[in-house]
This record gives structure tokens, C-alpha cells and sequence, in this order.
């Protein structure tokens, strides 16, 4: 039986984010906007990250409104977010409360998926981003973040998805922010994973190490349910691979 494979496209964030330091505006967004309501992605990555500060402190934009046009044109796809957990989109930690009234009023100006990571992958600091957003009835998408040593083995990473789903996670993202995720491991981790958790499995890499778009099959096959891609004019490098290619393969 064929299998779906959701696409979230990062075009509208970590796309630029990786290529152009977030420096994209949103009138250089506009033109293409109905077109992606279109496209059928599973998801559109458009907002969080860096977003916030760069469009404060580079392009004299309000991150909200931002937010809300985008939300205008983009009626048919789940608009998604990266969420710091504890730090929200800044540089320290914030109390619960400043994080639940952000959570709320995102969900309020469009955000449809919050993916939710924190750096060292400590729990606690998920916990009150976590906890906000099944409130908003909003999905909620526990990250894992992925990185090699000897540490970090397939034990460690089952038992936190395990941990991330029993807390209420709605899917589990593995965030290779470094993109040295092998098509090997990837399959490794993947199986492991669906040995624990039932919630669907998201795989997020780059294309830093040239191995991106192997890694995607490789996981594909091993029962990834999402792969974040991007549009060819802003993938590779050290972005995502291209969503075409990726779609055709």
C-alpha cells in the first residue's frame, strides 16, 4: 500500500534563516503566497526561529503582523512555528506565565503547529511551551535535538521520544540542525523510534554535509511520517534539499 509523506516547506523560515541570515521581507513573500496555499504541503515553516529578532532588528518589521498576513493569504496549509521552549524566541529564559500568553497569542494570530526544542534536550524546559499549547488545541511537536557522541545512542534518543509522547507530544520532530544525520542512523533511529512512540515521526536536516537528500530516503523507507524540504531557489548549501527533487524521487 503507498504510503503518504507529509512535506513541510521552510521557504518562509529556516530556508532563508540557513541562506541569508533571516533577511527575507515579507513583501518579497507576498507574490508567491497563493501559490504555496496550493501546493498541498503538509505544513509551511514561516514564522519563530530567528524571524522575531531579525525582523525587529534588520527590517523594520512587526514579527506580528508579520505573522497575521501571512495567515491572510495562507487559508488552506497549518502554518508552523520553532519554538525555543523556556526561551520562546529570545536568549534567556522567561517566566511560564510570559511563555503561555506568547504561546496563546501565537495560536490566536495563526500558528497551527508548534514545533517545541530546547538546545540540550532537557525536558523540563519543554514542559510550559508544551503545556500552553494543548491548550490552544494547536499541535503540538516535541523535538528531539540530534547530534553524535558518546552520549547520545539510539537508547538515549528512544527514551526520549518515549518521554516526549507519555508528556503529551502530538508528533516528534528529529532536528539534525547540523546535518550529519546519516542515511544509516537514520534508519537505525527511525525504526527505534517507532519501536516506542506511536505519534508520527518528522525528520528535519540540512544539506551542510552533502548527505540530506540520501538521509531523506533512507528514513523515508524506514517509516518517517514528515520531511522538512525546500524550494529549489533557497535549498542546498545549508539548507534543506529541494522539494521538487525530493517529491519526483
Amino acid at each position: 500500500m503507498t504510503r503518504k509523506i507529509g512535506i513541510t516547506d521552510t521557504i518562509l523560515r529556516d530556508a532563508h534563516q540557513s541562506l541569508m541570515a533571516t533577511r527575507m521581507r515579507i513583501e518579497d513573500m507576498l507574490p508567491v503566497l497563493d501559490q504555496l496555499d496550493e501546493a498541498g504541503f503538509a505544513s509551511l515553516e514561516c514564522w519563530g526561529g530567528a524571524t522575531f529578532d531579525a525582523c525587529i532588528r534588520f527590517l523594520d518589521e512587526d514579527p506580528w503582523d508579520r505573522l497575521r498576513t501571512l495567515k491572510k493569504h495562507l487559508k488552506k496549509t497549518p502554518l508552523q512555528m520553532l519554538l525555543r521552549g523556556q526561551n520562546i524566541l529570545g536568549y534567556r529564559h522567561y517566566a511560564d506565565d510570559v511563555v503561555e500568553k506568547f504561546v496563546e497569542k501565537s495560536a490566536e494570530n495563526g500558528i497551527d503547529i508548534f514545533r517545541i526544542f530546547d538546545a540540550l534536550n532537557d525536558v523540563r524546559n519543554l514542559e510550559a511551551s508544551l503545556n500552553a499549547v494543548k491548550k490552544t488545541g494547536k499541535e503540538a511537536q516535541m523535538t528531539i535535538c540530534y547530534t553524535i557522541s558518546d552520549a547520545h545512542t539510539i537508547d538515549y534518543y528512544k527514551e526520549l521520544a518515549a518521554k516526549m509522547q507519555e508528556m503529551g507530544a502530538d508528533s516528534i520532530c528529529v532536528k539534525d540542525m547540523a546535518g550529519i544525520l546519516t542515511p544509516a542512523r537514520g534508519i537505525e533511529l527511525v525504526r527505534a523510534l517507532k519501536e516506542v512512540i506511536t505519534v508520527p515521526i518528522v525528520v528535519h536536516t540540512h544539506c551542510t554535509s552533502g548527505i540530506a537528500q540520501l538521509t531523506y530516503q533512507a528514513v523515508i523507507e524506514a517509516g518517517a511520517d514528515r520531511i522538512d524540504t525546500a524550494l529549489s531557489p533557497l535549498s542546498e548549501g545549508t539548507s534543506q534539499p529541494p522539494t521538487e527533487s525530493l517529491v519526483i524521487a
